[in-house]
């Protein structure tokens, strides 16, 4: 598809950061009456939530419904999406997504779906994305977000979403009613959570939500590259994606997203430029995450939460990724301060078992973007130091999953079925990016290994990303499990005085390709 004139030239392109192409395109669009440009987006003269744009709350803004001329008894919501706040043993987030502007979105919430009786008010956060003649029309979209404080632990929560002319708790519209569970006070004695990446929108995609949903599980875990609105993923000619891909993405995650808490990071195919100069307007409009707080910019991919037993961090690997700069430097070194920090608070935590981190580029990896050095440099030091135990990335779209490393070297082999101590053996590493993307493969060569087809183990000859955003091969022995195919990763939490991960990796069909066990206690 040719670029319109008005774009970005690629060879410019490939010399400039995220910031410098908005800036770019700002100044450009800024010539073109007929647009609404990223750069009055990102100065606050439209809303674009906290994208340095303006949220409207409540009835703050009853030029809404004039706005869309559409009365709210013909506007329906779509795309309910869970999050939980700070503390998930008190703390949910609502947001959603409606075609057109209205009055006073509103979350109604209660202990029984005939009896919705508190009432929520919604800010709405909304995105206006330019025209590209010839490639795309303009687009409005609107998300309402609620906050739900004050909830009680490990308990059942009934909600429906709302407007003026459109009210959950009427006799016909109750079948719109979801709900959601709060953590338990008090850690269960096993539970379990669900993780992939990259998924997108298509028939892969939806039947891993489906078996997703059939684990049950306490959340959800989204290692980046969400939608896939911008196709190209390389912080470059992000002026030519398709946002109404979100919309279709939030209907069909809605059967899942709606009661498990859908947790996601920020891939290199999430950042935007239209909407705020790092290409993270978009996430923060969408999502309702925990804030950091190390970033009062926003970074909607880094953030904590503790559930049970186990501490969760996730991370931007945008920010410290050589094969990808985009927003390498993005946070100034802040986010890895603040991981080091985290990490030393959660493993001090008497009630802390476990260690989960997750984020988009791969740390160990043979498959197409292979490993990124950058990751490596920043942060590998840190797991080892306080003994993460399990480490969840996305990026390539295959499974592969790791023996138990230290220092960038197999401290022991984990074949499937086996079991580690990450206090004893180190950190295992799995690549869960079969959400539903396009598949990738391994180098030529490379066979296959997994659960009821596993090879004889034998180096595998690859590469990771170096500074110069350059390729330096590397003969590696730690890759245990590949499977090319769709899958997600099921891992159930095992209380007690050996607490334990049992890991399962499977397909959609439910047949599982790799298993092991990570143990605390010996």
């Amino acid at each position: 598809m040719d670029i319109p004139d008005f774009g970005i030239p690629p060879t410019l392109a490939a010399r400039m950061s995220m910031a410098e192409q908005h800036e770019y395109l700002r100044l450009r669009l800024s010539r073109r009456r007929t647009l609404v440009t990223a750069g009055a987006v990102a100065g606050g003269l439209l809303t674009g939530g906290c994208a340095g744009g303006r949220s409207t709350k409540d009835d703050a803004s009853p030029s809404h419904s004039a706005m869309s001329g559409v009365s709210g008894s013909a506007v329906a919501p779509f795309g309910r999406h869970l999050a939980f706040g700070a503390d998930p043993t008190s703390q949910m987030r609502i947001s959603w997504q409606v075609p057109f502007a209205v009055r006073r979105p509103y979350v109604r919430v209660g202990l029984r779906p005939d009896d919705l009786d508190r009432r929520i008010p919604a800010e709405v956060r909304d995105l206006r994305t330019p025209e590209l003649a010839g490639v795309r029309p303009p687009a409005e979209q609107y998300y309402p977000h609620a906050a739900l404080d004050g909830l009680r632990p490990g308990t059942t929560y009934y909600y429906g979403v709302g407007h003026d002319g459109f009210d959950p708790a009427a006799h016909g519209l109750r079948p719109t009613v979801a709900s959601f569970r709060t953590a338990p006070a008090t850690p269960p004695e096993s539970f379990v959570f669900t993780a992939f990446g990259d998924q997108g929108v298509g028939d892969g995609a939806a039947a891993n939500d489906r078996l997703l949903l059939r684990q049950n599980p306490a959340f959800h875990l989204h290692a980046g590259d969400i939608c896939y609105a911008d196709d190209t993923g390389r912080g470059r000619k992000s002026d030519l994606f398709d946002a109404s891909e979100w919309d279709r993405y939030l209907r069909q995650t809605e059967p899942v997203a709606r009661s498990v808490p859908w947790m996601v990071t920020t891939g290199n195919h999430d950042m935007e430029a239209w909407y705020s100069p790092d290409g993270y307007g978009g996430q923060l409009a969408r999502f309702s995450l925990p804030d950091s707080g190390f970033d009062p910019r926003g970074t909607p991919g880094a953030y904590t939460f503790r559930y049970g037993g186990v501490g969760v961090v996730a991370l931007d690997a945008n920010d410290v990724s050589y094969e990808l700069p985009a927003n390498l430097g993005h946070s100034d070194g802040r986010q890895t301060a603040w991981l080091e920090r985290t990490l030393k608070e959660l493993r001090a935590a008497r009630d802390i078992d476990f260690v989960v981190v997750f984020f988009h580029h791969c740390a160990h990896s043979t498959s197409t973007h292979a490993s990124d050095g950058g990751v490596r440099a920043a942060w590998l030091p840190l797991f080892a130091t306080h003994q993460v135990d399990l480490v969840i990335n996305g990026h390539n779209h295959v499974y592969e999953r790791t023996d138990a490393i230290r220092d960038g070297e197999a401290v022991r082999a984990v074949p499937v079925g086996g079991s580690t101590d990450p206090a004893r053996d180190g950190t295992v590493y799995v690549t869960a990016g079969g959400g539903g993307r396009d598949l990738y493969g391994f180098p030529d060569g490379v066979k296959e290994s997994y659960e009821g087809n596993v090879a004889p183990h034998e180096p595998v000859d690859t590469f990771r990303w170096t500074t110069s955003g350059g390729r330096k091969p590397e003969t590696v022995g730690w890759s245990r499990v590949r499977y090319r195919g769709f899958s997600l990763l099921r891992v159930e939490v095992r209380a007690g005085a050996r607490p334990r991960l049992l890991v399962s990796a499977l397909t959609p069909g439910g047949e599982r390709v790799d298993h092991f066990e990570v143990r605390r206690g010996g």
